[in-house]
This record gives C-alpha cells, structure tokens and sequence, in this order.
C-alpha cells in the first residue's frame, strides 16, 4: 500500500503568552508533515525517483491511464477539503482558521485507516468555485472528503461532484454522522429487543446531518413514514410552504400521518429521538415519549438534552462527548469508509457501502454489548480494518468497485507517534 505522508509533531519555544497552554504547545508549526517514502542517499536512488527514470513511468501513464494509482500516490491519498463556512461548533470561521481541523482529520485519517491526507482550505464559499476549484484538483486524490461545509450548499456540492468525478466524495459532517449513529441505533435496537420497522423516530434538526441521518435510517430499514423531522420552525410536513427542496423532499417520504407543530408534538409517542441542532430541548417534550425508548443528543460540546435528564426518559443515553458513555464520533466511520473504498478502487460510496459500515462498527462490540456502551471506543484498533472490509464488499457488491479486495480483515495501520492520542485528543 503506498504511503506518502507521515505524522510528526514539531517542537517549539511558545510565545510567552501561550507558554502553559498545552493546546497551543501541540499546535505550533501544525500536526503533520511530508516525508518521502523512497531512500534518496545516491546517484542511482536519485536517477531512478526522478530524472531520467521517472521520465519511463510518466510515458507508461500516458499509454496507459489505468496505471496512474499503481504508481503514484493517489491509490492511497484522500484531499480534505473546506470552505471555513461551518467549522465544528464556531460557525463560519474561514479557511485560515479553519486549517487547524483540517489538519486534525488529516491526522486521524493516517492514525486510524493509514489513509494518507491532505489538508485543502478554499478562500471561495461559491458554489460553482467550490466545484471548480475540486474538480481542477482531482486528479491528485484518490477521494475527497468534504468537511465543515455549510447547509444547504454542502448537498449540491457534493452532488454535483459526486456525479461528475469517478472517485469517492464523502461528506463526512453528513454521512460520517448519520452511519456512527446507525451503528449506534442498531444496537441500541438490540439491546431493547426493539425492530427497526417499528421503530417511532424523531430528529431534531434538518441540517447536514440531519438529513444524511434520515435518508441512512430508511435505507436501513426504518419506515419513513414513522420518522418526523423537526427544524427551528417546527416538525417538517408537506403543506409547510417556507421548505428548502431538501425539506420538502424529506416531507414527502416521512411523517406520512402529516403531524405537525413543535418539539413538543413531534415527541409523543416517539421511541427514538436524535438531536442534531443544538438547540436545547425541555424536559417538558421528553415526557411524551414511550417509556423505555432511545435518546441521542449529539449536539456539541452543549447536548440538546443533558444526560441526567435524558436518563429519566430513555434506557439508553447516547451523545457527542467523549466524557459521557456511548459517544458518537466520526472517527468510527470515516478512516475505515475511506480505507475501504480506495482499496476497492470505488468509483463512488453508495448507501449500501454506509449500511455496510455501520454494520460493521455496531458488530465490533456485539460480544460486549451493554446499555453504556453501544459503539466502540473511537480508539479501538479493531474498527477501521472492520469497516474497511465492509466497505470494500458492498462497493463490489453495487458494482462501483474498480479492483477487488480479498475477503479478509484490512490491516490495522502501524503504530506511530499519534499512537500516544487518547480520547480527549480526538474531541
């Protein structure tokens, strides 16, 4: 598996100022470099890496484009691309500021799927810039990763590269979100000996996440028409007539009982609710919930339901935090999504290949399944290789695979200094 990018972490004097901040400390100089993966000690080691030997695999490609991943960097080599427009929790921050995450999920894409990455800010939040500017760059990428995109320009986007590009572009603030949260669902599921078709489903949020989690339930078996969506105006339904074309296709394939109001009303008699807005939700709408159900509150770092609350509520707790049980973190899915499908050489990432990988980070704990500990730890080493295997199976399966990949568990990738990460460091 060719690798062209390593890991290392820098050590500097701090400004004065900054001196005790740890964070600051890590963060000086960035988290990652580029270091070569051939020796280049001799005449003949530099003959053969560039000139004139690399003149010979330059005119191989040109006969033969299929050759290009086997001999290039871009078989193993995912761009990370933003526009700054909504970066975590701090809104549209920029593409300078927002390097710094950029460069963090490059990181964990190396830490956990051994996927090589790099970090793209676009100073563009234009559409057609944005696409433009992907498409002239794709060629040097294996996949793209969008991140930190805001709604609801982010679905076109990727849209539109999706269907113009023949390799995987994921958005992961979508689809990263909504397959850990299936995983999660499935066995919170099991644990209640609950059946996804009878499952009575409430999200709150119609965002980028939103959205990608409703249409991931459905493909996995949750009736849409038991699923109600709620934005900041209240439940989605199809005579509301202020709905983007997401919503009002959202509209026509869930809550075909036409329910509409608030929170409060979207709640009564719900077994599941996952919030994704942010926006707190009053204890008061929880109380119309069938005893014993499910609530994820994935809003972070403040959840829409505090723990102690929703425990009142719901048998099993779930939220974005990695200091509280059952956190729903995209490091589950994207590494392994990504290992995947650039060893199956996919053209794309179908809904069965996000199935697929939430199956297989819900099976990881199947042995040790417990009401506090639903996913995996985002640090267990048996994830990524799981996924991947997945992934890789369904993209044949769907016909998008260019190569096959043999029915065994990808490797784990080798330790390296991000070895030393820990929960906390992740968040």
């Amino acid at each position: 598996m060719p690798c062209g990018v390593t890991v290392s972490f820098f050590s500097f004097e701090l400004d004065p100022a900054l001196a005790a901040d740890p964070v600051f400390d890590l963060h000086k100089q960035g988290k990652m470099s580029i270091s070569p993966t051939v020796s280049l000690s001799s005449r003949d080691d530099l003959s053969l890496a560039y000139t004139p030997g690399v003149a010979r695999v330059c005119e191989a490609i040109a006969e033969d484009p299929e050759l290009y991943p086997d001999y290039t960097w871009t078989a193993n080599t995912v761009a990370v691309v933003t526009d700054g427009s909504a970066v975590l929790g701090l809104g549209n921050i920029g593409p300078k500021a927002a390097m710094p995450v950029m460069e963090g999920k490059a990181i964990l894409f190396k830490q956990f799927g051994g996927v090589d990455s790099i970090p793209i800010c676009l100073d563009t939040q234009d559409v057609e810039g944005i696409v433009a500017a992907v498409q002239a760059m794709a060629p040097s990428f294996g996949g793209i990763n969008l991140e930190d995109i805001s709604a609801p320009r982010c679905f076109e986007i990727e849209r539109r590269l999706d269907a113009e590009l023949d390799i995987p572009v994921f958005h992961d603030d979508q689809h990263g979100t909504a397959v850990v949260t299936l995983a999660a669902l499935t066995n919170a599921a099991k644990l209640l000996g609950r059946r996804f078709a009878d499952l009575r489903v409430v999200i709150s949020g119609a965002g980028a996440a939103g959205v990608a989690i409703t249409k991931t339930l459905i493909a996995a078996g949750v009736d849409g028409a038991n699923v109600i969506i709620c934005d900041s105006r209240g439940i989605v339904h199809a005579e509301r007539g202020d709905l983007t074309p997401i919503k009002a296709e959202l509209a026509a394939t869930t809550n075909l009982s036409g329910r509409t109001g608030g929170i409060g009303e979207a709640l009564i008699g719900a077994d599941v609710l996952i919030g994704v807005s942010g926006g707190a939700i009053e204890e008061s709408a929880l109380a119309g919930m069938a005893p014993g159900g499910i609530i994820f509150a994935l809003a972070n770092p403040t959840p829409e339901v505090p723990p102690h609350v929703a425990h009142k509520y719901a048998a099993i707790v779930a939220t974005g935090r990695s200091d509280f049980p059952n956190q729903i973190n995209n490091v589950l899915a994207f590494p392994g999504i990504f290992r995947g499908a650039l060893d199956s050489r996919a053209t794309t990432i179908t809904e069965a290949m996000k199935v697929a990988a939430a199956a297989a980070i819900a099976d990881v704990v199947s042995d040790d399944l417990r009401a506090e500990a639903i996913v995996p730890s985002p640090l267990d080493p048996r994830v990524a290789p799981a996924v991947a295997q997945a992934v890789a199976e369904a993209a044949a399966r769907d016909g998008v695979a260019r190569r096959q990949v043999p029915a065994r568990p990808v490797a784990a990738p080798r330790p390296s200094t991000l070895s030393l990460l820990t929960e906390s460091d992740i968040n």
